[in-house]
């Protein structure tokens, strides 16, 4: 394990944690860490989970595997019959200002792999006004992984440009390899600034495709140039593509003759 590979990969995780909640305020709740990235076919970790409330919470387990698509959306499932997973606990209780430690060990016949543990916080502090019971989500997702990670030769930026209608710039990065990546940061290079975006996990043999809306309007010198995609070892750099949106569009309509379109109406269809 990289220590701080991890430990940046954790602090970024953990600002884009998600929660599913309500009709209510709640108190801090917490999990730590949001990510564990472990090397191996068998795996071991702990989780913390933290109720800085007044009040006991009951919390309930639940491992599920998970398909990311192109756009960064995630579909859940069933933990695959592949992927062993023996926790110490599945539900308990956690007393007020304490915190709970449940331990696991995860195999699976072939690595990378990669699963979440879902916690289901329910309680008084989560009782709406008219007494419904609202649950508070909470993820912590386990990596298993080879030693060897992406290669630079992996990896290419397919897409690089600035939208200058919509303001924002579009990056897709492909994965050609068979190893799990992590972008820790993406990054929008000016003439005299830079400017911080999000990271993303990139898995085998996928694309990912990130939009990153611009703060400023794309003119003068707020125009970025130049888009780096930053992992632990080595970055990838590409100049931007500018286009505008309308004109794109325009030009696609305008491609449309009337002979253009009569032709299109007739022939087999497949």
């Amino acid at each position: 394990m990289k220590t701080g590979f991890l430990r940046t990969a954790r602090r970024l995780a953990a600002s884009a944690a998600w929660l599913f909640l309500a009709g209510t305020s709640v108190s801090a709740q917490t999990v730590r860490p949001v990510i564990d990235e472990l090397v191996g076919t068998t795996v071991k970790g702990r989780i913390e989970y933290v109720n800085d409330g007044l009040t006991p919470l009951n919390v309930v387990l639940e491992p599920k595997s998970f398909t990311v698509s192109e756009t960064g959306e995630v579909s859940y499932r069933p933990l695959d019959a592949t992927v062993h997973l023996k926790l110490s606990a599945s539900s308990f209780r956690i007393q007020p200002q304490q915190t709970y430690y449940v331990f696991y060990e995860a195999s699976a016949p072939q690595v990378p792999n990669w699963f979440v543990i879902y916690a289901s916080f329910t309680g008084f502090a989560f009782r709406t006004a008219q007494g419904m019971n609202v649950r508070l989500q909470l993820p912590h997702t386990v990596y298993m992984l080879p030693k060897q990670s992406v290669e630079k030769s992996e990896l290419h930026i397919v897409r690089a440009e600035l939208d200058a209608t919509q303001n924002k710039v579009i990056v897709e990065v492909e994965n050609t390899g068979n190893n799990f990546g992590r972008v820790l940061q993406t990054q929008l290079v000016y003439s005299k600034k830079k400017f911080d975006a999000q990271g993303f996990p990139i898995f085998p043999h996928s694309k990912r495709i990130l939009e990153v809306p611009l703060e400023q309007k794309a003119e003068g010198e707020n125009v970025p140039v130049e888009v780096s995609v930053n992992l632990e070892k080595f970055k990838l750099e590409e100049k931007l593509v500018r286009h505008n949106s309308d004109t794109v569009a325009a030009s696609a309509d305008s491609a449309q003759t009337p002979a253009a379109a009569g032709t299109r109406g007739g022939g087999n269809t497949p």
